[in-house]
């Protein structure tokens, strides 16, 4: 009788379980950076969790997919990711999937706001070929194509856009819409919690963007110098002074002019600090500012040492406030 008992239970454990919980082990809904996952991870809750592409620590610029990676990606009924602009390891897999999976592109979903690459002075030029790869272009036209995807309102093929789109919350809310929209459509036994918690998501994004205004605002006019140009969103929200990038893109060292030149804009804006990334070796960071005052910092757009979750995108905006005051402060 208990054995019978037992077996009744599974059963029904089985038999009301989402249908993505019944298909172990391959994750149902794939997100490729981890900012992007936690937002994903946020309207997810309650129901299932999403499988993270790229690790902390590493960059969505020179990332190469594991055959784990493929294989969870081949069997998701979701993928969400920020489009060919950023993640074009991504571009290839997305095209040749097999199923029809649901596939988001969050820079081009409802209410986001792009802007375009800063170029010129101190930001240099940005060589678009060189840095998303010759024939990117005609790829990211055709993961577009592919299954049923969301959010290509805007033509991400274009390399002038700024792929960091993450880092104005603003964004977020946009993306959380999005998400939701695409989880409904996958999974419509669930649809009710998708909304619930995409609702709770958006308020707490709303009283982040107003932590945020009160945070920085003591660093507006205070100049400073990143590594590389990926906070454009974030300044731009807030009202930030950067007086220019390192680099135009992480994986492109720069020539001893640029050094040159960004040492000499320091002195000229009187730079306050140089801000480092954890992904990246710091020894150019420390050859820019060596016989100067400037004092030197860390900012980590990705959320390298952050732990998966629905709350990570909060920390991650919240470390990037916190580590940018303290140094303009003199307090890192």
């Amino acid at each position: 009788m208990r054995a019978f008992v037992l077996a009744v239970q599974a059963l029904l454990i089985v038999l009301t379980a989402p249908a993505w919980a019944q298909t172990p082990p391959a994750a149902p809904v794939v997100a490729s950076v981890l900012p992007i996952h936690s937002l994903v991870a946020g309207v997810m809750e309650g129901v299932g969790k999403p499988y993270l592409l790229v690790p902390g620590g590493a960059s969505p610029h020179s990332f190469a997919l594991r055959p784990s990676d493929a294989r969870k990606l081949e069997a998701a009924k979701a993928v969400f990711w920020v489009g060919p602009t950023l993640e074009t390891f991504l571009v290839r897999p997305l095209k040749a999937l097999t199923q029809g999976a649901t596939v988001v592109a969050l820079a081009g979903a409802e209410g986001v706001t792009l802007l375009p690459f800063r170029e010129g002075g101190p930001w240099d030029e940005h060589d678009h070929e060189h840095e998303h790869g010759q024939d990117q272009g005609h790829d990211a036209e055709a993961a577009h194509g592919h299954g049923d995807v969301h959010g290509d309102d805007h033509d991400h093929a274009d390399h002038g856009i700024d792929a960091h789109v993450w880092l104005d919350p603003l964004n977020a809310i946009a993306f959380v819409g999005a998400i939701a929209e695409a989880l409904e459509q996958a999974d419509p036994a669930n649809a009710k919690m998708y909304r619930s918690n995409a609702g709770r998501v958006v308020g707490k994004l709303r009283a982040l963007d107003a932590e945020l205004r009160r945070t920085l605002a003591p660093a507006q006019g205070k100049p400073y110098i990143v590594f590389h140009d990926a906070y454009h969103y974030f300044e731009a929200r807030y009202g930030l002074h950067p007086a220019g990038s390192i680099t135009v893109s992480p994986e492109l060292s720069p020539g001893a002019r640029r050094l040159v030149d960004i040492r000499e804009r320091i002195r000229s804006d009187k730079a306050v600090c140089v801000f480092a990334e954890p992904q990246f070796e710091p020894k150019l960071v420390r050859t820019v500012v060596e016989g100067t005052e400037t004092r030197i910092g860390t900012l980590d757009p990705l959320g390298a040492r952050l732990k998966p979750g629905p709350g990570a995108y909060f920390q991650l905006l919240r470390n990037l406030a916190k580590d940018l005051t303290a140094c303009l402060d003199g307090r890192s």
